[in-house]
């Protein structure tokens, strides 16, 4: 994949279809057209556009964390002792194998190379995943962790 694609070019009607997607990804054909002011089949037609050029990537549930029992969430920022690609490579492959880890991002200007997301049950299932599974990583020098207290804010892309 390459590190920058090319900007796609949207009009008043495509970032209206993307914005309400964002918020109400079930909504139907015929409904999203007559909130953008388009009859159904181009309305139709623009949605299979942007699917097919991937400014949207696909669709999900929101889901309840806490209802399944997931009550902890917990942003890390992760130090690596060397910065090499292989070192990197496995760390993000092994990352990729732990479904508590939600989003993994390579950041600058912390003294850490990762930032993670992981939602777990409690402190015992963080525990756990910290000292069996994170730390043990090859490369892995320095875990800092900060536990988030409540969800202030949380949207999609603005169009």
């Amino acid at each position: 994949m390459p590190v920058h694609e090319e900007r796609a070019i949207l009009d008043r009607y495509d970032h209206a279809i993307l914005q309400i997607l964002q918020q109400e990804g079930r909504i139907s054909n015929q409904e999203l057209a007559d909130r953008i002011g388009l009859s159904p089949s181009p309305c139709l037609r623009r949605v299979r556009a942007l699917e097919e050029g991937g400014l949207i990537r696909g669709y999900r549930a929101l889901v309840d964390a806490k209802r399944l029992g997931l009550n902890l969430t917990v942003i890390l920022h992760i130090s690596m002792d060397r910065h090499t690609p292989e070192r990197f490579e496995n760390f993000e492959r092994r990352i990729a194998e732990l479904p508590q880890v939600l989003e993994c991002l390579i950041i600058t200007g912390q003294d850490a190379d990762y930032q993670l997301r992981v939602l777990v049950e409690d402190m015992d299932a963080y525990h756990d995943l910290l000292l069996h599974h994170i730390t043990r990583i090859e490369g892995v020098t320095g875990v800092h962790s900060s536990f988030v207290l409540r969800k202030v804010l949380e949207r999609g892309v603005a169009c």
